[in-house]
């Protein structure tokens, strides 16, 4: 499994894009309340809506820079992530998105990051660690992630 942390979307996106030439599949992952539901619709729609908890999950199909995605956007509940490993077959890339403003739970979104990163249904996926809201006040910074996430 590859890795990067990113703070920008677009960035994010444009890495992912380089490695297909075919329609692919995203997981969207991460804790309650991290943004994956906003930034679903921010990948379909390029702009940010109101959203509710996800239950269950969201799916969206877009195109960027001509590839076809297929995002599905889990949600993080503890009792749903459980239910996480049901979505992995024929993922392409995982996108895990990470609250950088929510230093409570940052333990709690390791030990979930590497839950993921560890099951060998996921070996042969992009992993893409995204910071999410880096506009919050005392938010980390993607140094900051990197270090406590160990990725390198």
């Amino acid at each position: 499994m590859g890795n990067y942390v990113s703070q920008y979307l677009e960035d994010a996106m444009d890495r992912l894009a380089k490695y297909w030439t075919k329609p692919s599949r995203i997981l969207l992952l991460g804790l309650d309340g991290a943004g994956k539901t906003t930034l679903l619709y921010k990948m379909k729609l390029g702009e940010a809506v109101t959203t509710i908890p996800t239950i269950g999950f969201n799916v969206e199909t877009f195109k960027y820079k001509n590839i076809e995605f297929t995002a599905w956007d889990i949600g993080g509940q503890s009792k749903l992530r459980p239910l996480w490993r049901f979505y992995y077959e024929g993922a392409d890339a995982v996108i895990f998105v990470i609250d950088s403003a929510d230093r409570y739970r940052i333990d709690e979104a390791i030990l979930e990051l590497h839950r993921v990163f560890e099951d060998d249904a996921l070996r042969d996926c992009k992993l893409l660690v995204l910071a999410n809201k880096q506009d919050q006040p005392d938010c980390m910074n993607v140094e900051e992630l990197r270090e406590k996430l160990a990725l390198h």
